[in-house]
């Protein structure tokens, strides 16, 4: 190695530099630092500050050339490069030069993601979103005793003083490690697919950065068996209208899950519901969009039609349903039937 490198140090300086940054980070390597070392080690060769983060953990390090901590939120980025561990983007480094980025800049950069990543997996948790299937399926099966659960929680990266809630998704085009990472984007969290179901468990969630085509239930933070069954529950509930359900919203309607199938298609109201979704698709929206309003203004609105076209099909909709929704009993029975119908396995 030492002679190739002088060789092609004297073809070109910028090769010559490049080897002498790829020998030191592999003496890092060799040394096992952790991540502060790679950090103050990458800040001093670069000659500026230099910034690690992992976005499992949500942990940033930022280190300035003469090795101390630089506090505060992180400067422009010169440079960066994600992580990546297991074919995901666990964080990013970047360097915060000021003015242009050095040459040898990318070269560096390269040489810190491959150390970092070994550092993250080698004094670990590595905080992958994706986890082993057979630990998540571990932590909440309501078979497993109270010690089994407890040690695949910690093996998963969760602490026992933290509470975790378990997340039903079911998803279409996005990856199910990013789904983890929007709902809970700084919290530890982990993410299996079981039985064509997503599993997520995380200590906090927050919805809101949940994207088109993601359906979501979320169950109560707590025992993991307990929070999975009422993360799938809520899962049932969930619509194109609202795309994410926590399980503690729904209230006396959960109750309609515990309902047995053969008991639900036997109903005069949901077998109704059933021939307005067989014979037309507009019509079942219509009564799904006034089911949710309970006014006729406002669901003309939605669905973008004038009131006397949507008086119309609540007609023909009602003669089919034999209930009248115009009244609130009425209302109450046809929106009962909907979701009871909704909840029945395709």
């Amino acid at each position: 190695m030492e002679a190739l490198a002088v060789r092609l140090s004297g073809l070109d300086s910028h090769v010559d530099g490049a080897i002498r940054i790829i020998a030191f980070y592999d003496t890092l390597m060799r040394r096992r630092v952790d991540l502060p070392a790679l950090a103050r080690s990458s800040a001093g060769l670069a000659e500026c500050v230099a910034g690690i983060r992992l976005h499992g953990t949500g942990q940033t390090i930022r280190v300035a050339p003469d090795g101390g901590h630089v506090p505060g939120p992180p400067g422009p980025a010169s440079t960066t490069t994600p992580i990546t561990l297991d074919e995901e983007e666990i964080g990013a480094v970047w360097l915060e030069r000021p003015g242009p980025p050095n040459p040898l800049d990318d070269v560096l950069l390269d040489r810190l993601v491959i150390a970092a990543a070994a550092a993250v997996e080698r004094y670990g948790p590595a905080r992958t979103t994706m986890a082993d299937p057979a630990l998540v399926e571990l932590a909440i099966s309501p078979d497993s005793d109270e010690a089994a659960c407890a040690r695949a929680l910690r093996l998963l990266g969760f602490t026992a003083d933290l509470p975790v809630h378990a997340v039903a998704v079911r998803c279409s085009g996005v990856p199910l490690d990013r789904i983890g990472s929007l709902l809970c984007p700084a919290r530890p969290v982990k993410a299996a697919s079981l039985a064509g179901v997503g599993v997520i468990l995380a200590t906090t969630v927050d919805p809101a950065g949940i994207t088109a085509d993601v359906r979501a239930g979320i169950g109560a933070a707590g025992s993991p068996a307990r929070s999975w069954q009422q993360a799938r529950t809520a899962l049932r509930f969930t619509t194109a209208r609202q795309p994410v359900v926590h399980h503690h919203e729904l209230g006396a309607l959960a109750l309609l899950a515990e309902v047995s199938q053969d008991a639900v298609r036997d109903n005069a109201d949901v077998a109704a519901v059933a021939r307005i979704a067989a014979g037309n698709p507009e019509d079942l929206e219509t009564l799904a969009t006034y089911c949710a309003t309970g006014s006729l203004r406002r669901a003309a609105d939605l669905l973008h039609l004038h009131h006397s076209s949507v008086a119309r099909r609540l007609d023909q909709i009602a003669k089919v349903l034999a209930i009248d929704i115009t009244e609130p009993t009425g209302l109450t029975r046809a929106s009962l039937a909907l979701t009871a119908w909704r909840l029945l396995d395709p």
